[in-house]
């Protein structure tokens, strides 16, 4: 999906690097070129890179890696998405298409904004977080770094998530979740 919006944001090339590599030397139709440490040495030839990893915490810790590295770390917006010029996005976060993003919401470092998900006004996402498909944040809705909103899950104006919380799939927020939590349900309880 990445790779896809590159191109459709007006990338010429997109290259895959793969630490499975090489055992796998293509993912689609893209070619793997090498594994991290390859990456690591072409640094001064890499226009920019941005970490195709589901997972939070190694999607930031890649990311930290080629940022150490001095490796031109992007963002990248798909055409589809509505993006508020009023809005902030960080380095390597990724906002897939028919996403929205209202004023004055900022996100941070390595974030995914899902397909078809909505970022209301005045929300703040810290770095890491993951909005799955067609899942809604109300306004001025704070979510703590590495947090995963699952698909379809809706949480309310105002509300504050902690760090490393896991909503799941279309659970209602509808009050403050303490870091580290699962939360699961309507209205979304935590999971024991």
């Amino acid at each position: 999906m990445v790779a896809d919006t590159a191109l459709l944001a007006g990338w010429d090339e997109v290259v895959f690097f793969d630490d499975t590599w090489p055992k796998h030397k293509k993912l689609g139709p893209w070619e793997v070129k090498g594994n991290t440490h390859t990456l690591l040495d072409l640094a001064g030839n890499i226009d920019g890179a941005i970490i195709a990893i589901g997972n939070n915490f190694f999607r930031l810790k890649k990311q930290f890696e080629l940022q150490k590295a001095n490796i031109n770390v992007v963002k990248i917006i798909h055409p589809s998405a509505i993006v508020s010029t009023y809005s902030k996005i960080g380095d390597g976060s990724v906002v897939f298409a028919g996403s929205v993003i209202n004023a004055f919401a900022k996100i941070g470092c390595g974030c995914i904004i899902n397909t078809s998900s909505t970022i209301d006004h005045d929300c703040i996402l810290e770095d890491g977080v993951h909005i799955s498909p067609g899942a809604h944040l109300g306004g001025g809705v704070i979510v703590g770094h590495s947090t995963w909103i699952g698909i379809g899950a809706s949480v309310i104006h105002g509300i504050h998530i902690g760090k490393n919380v896991m909503v799941g799939a279309g659970a209602a927020v509808i009050n403050d979740i303490e870091s580290g939590l699962v939360v699961v349900g309507v209205p979304a309880l935590n999971k024991i």
